[in-house]
């Protein structure tokens, strides 16, 4: 499974909300980048050490980056294979995957909302900050809008509720 959606749209929630009530680990696609820099190149290092050792039905093993150390842990994290997982985040359910998903979900919320919390998760409101999360957001509309990911999804889910957790709660 995939959930997909822009930052800050409540992606993770509904992920950990959904893995919880299927029993079903979650790979968090911004546990694998290696740095701000890496947004949508981060596709091959999935691929070698998680998604292929899967597919083989091996346990795989993969490193998480450390945003605040701005390094990946050196120890490693253990996936062992599973029914179902989920892999959850930006570009999770891009073009190359989709076929080998089970089930694509899209999670949205206004643009001023993910921008809002996005700042308060990571914790910086200068202006800088302000403009470079504004180029990766852009950059994530660009390939939504290639990869046409809302359009193949097989459930679009408002993330905008403040009540998010009682909304998935339902699940």
């Amino acid at each position: 499974m995939a959930v997909d959606g822009p930052s800050g749209a409540g992606k993770t929630r509904f992920a950990l909300r959904l893995a919880k009530r299927i029993d079903a680990p979650v790979v968090h696609t911004d546990d694998l980048l290696d740095g701000w820099e890496d947004q949508f190149t981060f596709w091959e290092r999935l691929e070698e050490s998680v998604l292929g050792p899967l597919r083989r039905g091996e346990t795989a093993f993969y490193r998480r980056y450390r945003w605040d150390r701005g390094a990946f842990d050196p120890v490693p994290v253990r996936l062992d294979p599973a029914p179902v997982v989920i892999l959850e985040g930006v570009s999770a359910a891009r073009r190359g995957i989709r076929p080998e998903l089970s089930l694509i979900v899209f999670v949205d919320a206004p643009a001023e909302l993910r921008f809002s919390r996005a700042l308060a998760r990571d914790g910086n409101d200068s202006l800088a900050f302000r403009a470079y999360l504004e180029r990766w957001r852009l950059a994530e509309d660009r390939h939504f809008a290639a990869d046409r990911t809302k359009q193949h999804a097989d459930l679009v889910v408002d993330g905008s509720a403040e009540t998010a957790d009682d909304r998935y709660a339902r699940l």
